[in-house]
């Protein structure tokens, strides 16, 4: 218990770091967190996802940039979109920003379903200057996951469910079975009971790399050398080579929820593709 009252103490401290905002546009309430200043970077999070998809990256970038961190529509503390697609979910997002307090251009950094959201942000967003996507969904390749996850919500009891958030991680999410540790279970268990919008047949249904030929823009995208959601030589293969203004890099080591496991690794890249 010692470990897990860590995780909750270090969670508290990161959001105690930050303002938050509340916006009302197109039908939905978003919760959007703030920290630190410079130019502003957007993180959009993941599918069964919440801004914890960033809890070990939002104080690196927020050392040299503006963050915003939302729950998306349908994700943690935000209200639900009107529709169940994604240009409602698209739409919403675009109003709420409008009515943020951004100035000048802005960056865009999302990871997995996050991603494929962030491609469409691209073309949608006044002054997006660049996109990182990290594991994005929405590429229509190969998924490589071999291991079935478990259903969390008939877990009974604490425990169980413990055990079920355990494995689900570990075969989804984080390579490394030692980096598998009360923060990423804290932050993993409370993003996944917070969950509405369904977003799992959405990422598969592709158009990832249309959304990017959309934007035209500079592109970053980074797997993680094991992430299960993809074959990372081929989808890279697919949406880089040939194409000026993008940059693939894959991480070794590391599963999909790549900024997590390799934090250091992505942070550097980050800011250095934020500094470019």
């Amino acid at each position: 218990m010692k470990e897990d009252a860590s995780a909750t103490a270090f969670v508290a401290r990161l959001a105690a770091q930050g303002t938050t905002r509340v916006t009302e546009a197109a039908g939905c309430r978003m919760v959007w967190r703030r920290f630190g200043s410079g130019p502003d970077v957007l993180l959009v999070h993941g599918g069964h996802g919440s801004w914890l998809h960033w809890v070990r990256n939002i104080e690196a970038l927020s050392a040299r940039h503006t963050v915003w961190v939302p729950d998306l529509p349908g994700y943690g503390a935000s209200g639900d979109p009107v529709g169940t697609d994604l240009p409602a979910l698209v739409e919403a997002v675009a109003a709420g920003f409008a009515q943020l307090p951004c100035v000048g251009d802005i960056d865009l950094v999302g990871f997995s379903f996050g991603g494929l959201t962030a491609s469409h942000l691209a073309s949608r967003l006044p002054g997006v200057r660049g996109l990182a996507l990290l594991g994005p969904g929405g590429h229509g390749g190969t998924r490589r996951q071999t291991i079935a996850l478990v259903d969390w919500r008939r877990a009974e009891g604490a425990e169980a469910l413990a055990a079920a958030m355990q494995q689900n991680v570990a075969a989804f999410m984080i390579a490394d079975p030692v980096k598998v540790d009360a923060l990423a279970l804290l932050a993993y268990t409370e993003s996944c009971r917070d969950t509405r919008f369904r977003s799992k047949q959405i990422s598969r249904a592709g158009g990832l790399g249309e959304a990017l030929d959309r934007f035209g823009g500079p592109v970053l995208v980074a797997f993680g050398e094991h992430d299960v959601t993809a074959d990372p030589p081929a989808v890279l293969a697919s949406l880089i080579d040939g194409r000026d203004g993008r940059r693939g890099e894959i991480v070794p080591g590391a599963g999909h929820w790549v900024q997590y496991e390799a934090d250091a690794a992505i942070n550097a890249l980050l800011l250095a593709w934020l500094a470019r």
